[in-house]
């Protein structure tokens, strides 16, 4: 097999890959990928570099022939005694192929199954025959995830809560994000111009701490943490470049950290703002 290698000096986005464990596919996928983590968050191990989707992909053909035809054959076996009949799921050749509208949730189950990849090409998670019993056990969850997301559900929850005070709380917090904003402690301000995480808009660049006090009692909705002894400091979005140019955390922030409002950023929540920074304009 291919041994991983440095691909860049900086850090890229990492690619997951999960499967079920013991400890000879534990050893085996360490020794091709020294530089793998194990993400809680995710359940799931990150492998960085800009090649690693393609190498994870050869591995996991790999390991699946390693697979005996007994748990693919059972797989099949199962599905047809009792098969999953549900828009979301269709069978190819060599498994099962899912297609759901966006979900967290949706996502965070199927990476928690064995084997299971995403197809950026088709825009489909696919799952071998072989972990079908993993699929089902999950698949309650996946489905009822997956029809929230769908665009009219969406619709009709957007409809109930017109009028209502959750409405409403909703436009103030709109309102207040659209001021780039936040309270900040007088005697632990940000650095400038550095990437970080912040427990009230996720992460962003703080340009300038204009040094004006907050006023606790009115944006205590908004900003609970906040006192008297914070002021505000602007903030702006972090562009593609400077997310993909940030070094991750070495650890998860502490209860000081939290409790201030802001944070050296993690490799799972850049790898979400990485994600989310690709779909915008």
């Amino acid at each position: 097999m291919e041994k991983e290698r440095d691909d860049e000096q900086l850090p890229s986005e990492p690619e997951t890959v999960s499967f079920a464990f013991d400890r000879m596919t534990v050893a085996r996928f360490r020794e091709t990928f020294p530089m793998a983590r194990w993400s809680d968050a995710l359940q799931a191990w990150t492998v960085p570099g800009t090649s690693a989707r393609r190498r994870i992909d050869r591995w996991l053909a790999t390991e699946a022939a390693r697979r005996t035809p007994y748990e693919e054959e059972r797989g099949r076996d199962a599905y047809e005694f009792e098969p999953i009949l549900s828009p979301y799921l269709s069978v190819y050749d060599r498994g099962f192929r899912i297609a759901t509208p966006y979900s967290r949730t949706v996502v965070a189950e199927l990476r928690q199954i064995p084997f299971a990849r995403w197809n950026g090409d088709e825009k489909v998670w696919e799952v071998p025959y072989a972990s079908y019993d993993d699929l089902q056990d999950r698949w309650e969850t996946i489905e009822e995830a997956a029809k929230r997301n769908e665009p009219e559900e969406r619709r009709k929850r957007a409809e109930l809560r017109k009028g209502t005070e959750e409405e409403a709380k909703a436009k103030r917090r709109s309102l207040e994000r659209r001021r780039k904003r936040l309270p900040v402690p007088s005697g632990d301000l940000p650095p400038p111009d550095r990437t970080l995480m912040t427990s009230a808009y996720g992460i962003v660049v703080f340009t300038d701490v204009t040094g004006e006090l907050v006023n606790a009692a009115q944006v205590a909705e908004l900003y609970p943490h906040a006192d008297d002894e914070h002021v505000w400091a602007s903030w702006r979005m972090p562009t593609a470049d400077e997310l993909i140019h940030t070094w991750p955390a070495r650890a998860e922030p502490g209860v000081h950290e939290r409790g201030r409002g802001w944070w050296q950023p993690t490799i799972d929540e850049l790898r979400e703002a990485r994600r989310k920074a690709k779909r915008r304009p």
